[in-house]
């Protein structure tokens, strides 16, 4: 089979907040490079950093510290996050609010004397969230994808990576595979460094976030690699996803949680307020809590039409609703919703994959000359990620990788021969669906969804997840007989959603083998059968990897570099310990 070849110095794998800063910084580093981004769709217009609404989380007000978002951070993440990794990101956070804005070209929200505009998120002690309205992923985007097309950097567009493709000999990463989307060929990109940023997208649920080509590809290729991933059982819901009915892919999309910090009302289907029975933050605890609470109330039977919850909004008056949250208004009124001056029923929605690939706060992974960030990456949110920590992440580990990645080519990086065998089990891998008996792709979809929703969501028991462990893998042998006409490769979509569905069932699987592993309740991962969250002191997490077809689960002590349980930086602290800086 026939494969077109290429060569670059950095590939990038994604075009998100994390790819295109971290093309960026390597640049910047070295202006000499040959960097190249490839990407699934078209670069800035695909990927989760443009679908953020509600902002961008960085202790930039003077009452504020980098030691109280980092605390918001750790308890928000039922002491699971790495803690090196987690004061990074505090710490980076302002960093690159400064840089956006004034290397980059962004324009955020300010106040009448005109410092920076930061409103209240879920889950923390100040008001640190930056942003612009309520579309601050467009904003940056869009900024980014300017400096990149100024910069002449190389686009692989709508290319879809298959296979990270190890080095003959095993010791470092050689380059990727892709398919051309366009024509539907083979192309091996080989690089002297290789960033893994493709995202998450835990699309494997009957109501999420993301788009549908989000499938939790970049995690899925790394398990295939050998690599380890961690904390899997940790996916993020949203607590107020649009539910407009099934007939339209609306239902889902976010309804940011900005909302929710100006004060908005969630009241069930009997019109009455309930999230003070379930946490005394109400509206504003913590996402996990607060999707868990609308859960129960919707097995409770006390459910809206669609078979949710209500937001209400206009106490604050319509007029400044419509004012403060135009981007939230205008896709409410699409959905024929009046969100300003009436009710819109929401329901939890499956929005960010905590877990993923380990990885060190350089960037690097276990297998030299691969770097990842953002979310495809584990470690740094732990069991809950604090809205405005998401965009937070991508940016500032994603600059960290591209400075990484321009030193790593420079002192370490070169060519090397690929391991043809490899090449030739990601192809044979890809053309799988051809040649089969056409089945019913879409009924099989239907099942991941339900299937992970019912048993492996929100409120979890041994039973279910065991069930839905079972289910998923007799979905993926039924996902083996489901084939597609031998036609026209170009822009075969049927084929793309065939591998979407590999990709998922895989990430799938993995999510359930992490919750059976976990008898505790922490942060996004609720054991009905195991309620308590149990000693801190002993706090540990799932690591999982792929040997020979199977998956192998352990629980690994957490490292406690910081700050201990009980333990805290702020009132009165001095300052962060040495570890917390270096």
């Amino acid at each position: 089979m026939q494969i077109e070849r290429s060569k670059t110095d950095i590939l990038i794998i994604g075009s998100g907040g994390a790819g295109l800063f971290a093309a960026l910084h390597a640049l910047k580093a070295d202006p000499d490079l040959d960097v190249t981004i490839a990407v699934k769709g078209l670069l800035g217009k695909s990927g989760c950093t443009r679908m953020v609404q509600g902002g961008y989380n960085a202790a930039m007000a003077a009452a504020d510290s980098l030691e109280r978002h980092f605390m918001d951070t750790i308890v928000g993440g039922k002491w699971l996050p790495r803690q090196d990794l987690a004061w990074r990101l505090v710490e980076g956070a302002v960093e690159r609010i400064h840089e956006l804005e004034n290397e980059i070209g962004c324009f955020f929200d300010r106040n009448p004397d005109g410092s920076l505009h930061q409103k209240a998120f879920a889950g923390q002690s100040f008001d640190r969230t930056v942003h612009k309205g309520d579309l601050t992923g467009i904003e940056i985007i869009n900024r980014l994808m300017e400096q990149v097309w100024s910069r002449g950097i190389n686009r692989l567009e709508e290319h879809r990576a298959i296979a990270l493709i190890p080095a003959k000999d095993g010791a470092r990463l050689s380059g990727a595979l892709f398919i051309d989307m366009r024509t539907g060929g083979y192309r091996f990109v080989q690089a002297k460094a290789v960033l893994l940023a493709a995202g998450g997208g835990p699309t494997m649920y009957l109501y999420h976030t993301p788009s549908g080509d989000k499938s939790c590809d970049g995690m899925a290729m790394g398990l295939d690699l050998g690599l380890p991933l961690r904390d899997m059982e940790m996916v993020q819901f949203h607590p107020t996803g649009l539910l407009a009915g099934h007939e339209t892919r609306m239902t889902g999309t976010v309804l940011e949680e900005g909302l929710r910090g100006a004060g908005g009302y969630l009241l069930n289907g009997e019109g009455e307020r309930f999230m003070n029975r379930y946490d005394p933050s109400g509206e504003r605890a913590t996402r996990d809590i607060v999707s868990r609470s609308i859960y129960e109330e919707m097995r409770s039977g006390r459910t809206t039409p669609y078979g949710g919850v209500y937001i209400e909004m206009k106490h604050l008056g319509p007029e400044n609703v419509a004012k403060r949250f135009p981007g939230m208004v205008t896709r409410c009124a699409d959905c024929g919703f009046d969100l300003a001056g009436g009710r819109v029923e929401v329901v939890p929605t499956a929005h960010y994959m905590m877990g993923g690939i380990e990885f060190e706060i350089d960037g690097s992974t276990a297998l030299p000359a691969l770097f990842a960030a953002g979310e495809d990456c584990g470690g740094v949110h732990g069991a809950n990620r604090l809205g405005g920590n998401g965009v937070a992440n991508s940016t500032v580990y994603g600059g960290i990788a591209g400075d990484s990645m321009a030193a790593f080519a420079a002192k370490e990086g070169y060519l090397c021969t690929p391991d043809g065998e490899a090449i030739e089990r990601a192809l044979a891998r890809a053309e799988r669906p051809f040649g089969k008996s056409v089945g019913d792709l879409n009924g099989l979809r239907e099942k991941l969804w339900k299937t992970m929703w019912d048993e492996v969501g929100i409120i979890r028991t041994q039973a279910g997840l065991e069930r839905g462990r079972d289910t998923v893998a007799t979905l993926a042998a039924e996902l083996e007989h489901i084939g597609l006409p031998d036609t026209d490769r170009a822009f075969n979509l049927t084929w793309h959603d065939w591998l979407n569905m590999d990709s998922l069932l895989t990430i799938s699987r993995t999510i359930a083998e992490a919750a059976l592993a976990r008898n505790d309740s922490r942060g996004a991962h609720f054991r009905e059968d195991f309620p308590e969250t149990g000693d801190l002191e002993t706090t540990a997490f799932t690591r999982i990897l792929a040997k020979e077809g199977d998956l192998s689960v352990d629980m690994v002590p957490v490292d406690f570099t910081i700050v201990r349980p009980g333990e805290s930086l702020i009132d009165g602290e001095a300052g962060a310990p040495p570890t917390a800086a270096e």
